[in-house]
């Protein structure tokens, strides 16, 4: 009886998890329903009626808005090539460094990792960046201007730093007595054996340079080198302008697709990563997991 007794607990604490997890779902999922349906809503219907979960008046307008022009489809390659680029050199000089601080011998790796520690916590300010990138690096209105400044960062330079040290060093060992170098050990070795590490710094990586339009703002001024996040901010804020350019019999009270472009600007943002990120799902917890708990 006993038994039966805890079965039937056990389903009904079991029934009431998934609820509970089921609703949580829903409730994390109603914001991007909201914001898809919102994108595809005719503008007067939101004014009239508010956002709803299933709209009485489909439109197209705030797509036709933001790809009226060949200037969106130019910054989606801009961003793309940033975005691919940029976590290339970032992922290749951050495993570069960690893993010459993961190596216990040379003394100068305190320094160094001083040093790193020493650029967390102080910078020498706007104007001196400013200067270093477009006088010394000559790096205004390239491409390079969008990804070196955010080359390395120093908190997923020592996140992968630990994981590093948590690979036993047998391995490395047994490496050097073969005749292996330091650049055949990190790329065949440790890097292979960091997935999970690598799949979430990658990912991070991968978001600060698809969302980032500061570097735009001070470096480039070339339109065709305008990133996504860049030129729909410059579109938000003057989309009367641009909607009326569109189509010029637009009425300015009722017809200008202010908050729907709104929400299509979300949904062309976020889709590409919202649509990569289930490919490294499984790595990301455990990736910011391990190598966090050893130092």
């Amino acid at each position: 009886m006993m038994k039966l007794k805890n079965s039937a607990t056990a389903k009904t604490m079991t029934a009431l998890i998934y609820a509970f997890i089921g609703l949580f779902t829903v409730l994390c999922l109603a914001p991007f329903w909201l914001m898809i349906i919102g994108s595809l809503t005719k503008e007067s219907s939101i004014l009239r009626d508010g956002y709803q979960l299933w709209p009485q008046e489909w439109s197209l307008t705030a797509y036709q808005v933001l790809f009226a022009s060949e200037r969106v489809t130019r910054s989606y390659k801009v961003t793309l090539e940033v975005t691919l680029l940029g976590t290339a050199i970032s992922m290749l000089l951050t495993s570069m460094l960690a893993y010459a601080l993961a190596v216990r011998g040379p003394k100068y790796t305190r320094f160094i990792a001083l040093f790193v520690v020493f650029t967390m916590l102080f910078t020498g300010g706007l104007v001196p960046w400013y200067i270093l990138i477009t006088r010394y690096l000559r790096l205004q209105n390239t491409i390079f201007a969008l990804t070196l400044p955010y080359a390395i960062s120093p908190f997923w330079m020592f996140l992968m730093r630990n994981h590093f040290r948590s690979i036993p060093e047998s391995i490395m060992e047994s490496a050097y007595i073969d005749g292996a170098g330091d650049l055949l050990i990190l790329f065949r070795i440790m890097l292979p054996l960091s997935l999970p590490t690598l799949a979430t710094i990658g990912l991070f990586y991968a978001l600060m340079y698809w969302n980032d339009w500061y570097l735009s703002l001070m470096f480039i001024e070339r339109r065709e080198l305008f990133p996504l996040q860049f030129l729909l901010r410059s579109l938000v804020s003057n989309l009367m302008n641009v909607a009326i350019s569109l189509n010029p019999k637009m009425t300015v009270m009722t017809e200008v697709p202010a908050y729907s472009v709104r929400m299509s600007t979300a949904v062309i943002t976020i889709g590409p990563i919202v649509a990569f990120y289930p490919f490294i799902q499984k790595y990301f917890v455990k990736g910011l997991t391990v190598g966090a708990i050893k130092g």
